[in-house]
């Protein structure tokens, strides 16, 4: 277990590092990013995550492909997504995913995805700043998006005050959250 969560720190930092030695604008998103944002609060409350998620501009994937290339992966293009495999028998399931900024991920969403300027320096990574990260995690809202943003409550990163700081078709998922932090 421990062997298996320190990979995904090790290729989170090393994905991270191929772009930033290329000058290539990021964010760390998905539950690398909460678990970040978390780890600043109390951490012991971090929860791990099998992969890294990455967003970038749609504009730069080339170059992303190459950096991460040159930094090891393997790019794969399946089922509509961008993704890099830690070598080339890797399971898709504990690559580097990507997500496009300015984008939606699927039609119908309320929210687009951030621009990758919405992000803070924490460590040796670029990641999405909290209020973009929050916006993200309301416009998924699946399982694992709700258990990411109760961890944030639950460490005090988000409150009733944030119900006005979301946009306002988010508000209700948000409100429901705060009102029900157990689920």
């Amino acid at each position: 277990m421990v062997n298996a969560v320190e990979q995904v720190r090790r290729r989170l930092v090393r994905a991270s590092a191929a772009l930033d030695q290329q000058n290539i604008l990021y964010a760390v998103i998905g539950g690398n990013a909460v678990a970040a944002w978390v780890a600043t609060v109390d951490e012991a409350a971090v929860r791990t995550t099998q992969d890294v998620d990455l967003l970038v501009r749609r504009g730069d994937l080339e170059a992303v492909r190459a950096a991460l290339t040159a930094a090891g992966f393997v790019y794969r293009h399946a089922a509509g997504l961008d993704l890099f495999l830690d070598g080339a028998g890797a399971s898709p399931r504990s690559g580097v995913h990507l997500a496009f900024a300015n984008e939606f991920v699927k039609p119908g969403e309320p929210v687009a995805n951030p621009d990758v300027t919405a992000a803070t320096r924490l460590g040796p990574m670029n990641v999405l700043n909290l209020e973009a990260l929050v916006a993200i995690k309301l416009t998924a809202y699946r399982d694992k998006d709700r258990t990411h943003l109760r961890d944030m409550i639950e460490v005090g990163l988000i409150d009733a005050a944030w119900v006005g700081r979301v946009p306002s078709v988010l508000s209700p998922r948000l409100k429901a959250l705060l009102d029900s932090p157990g689920g």
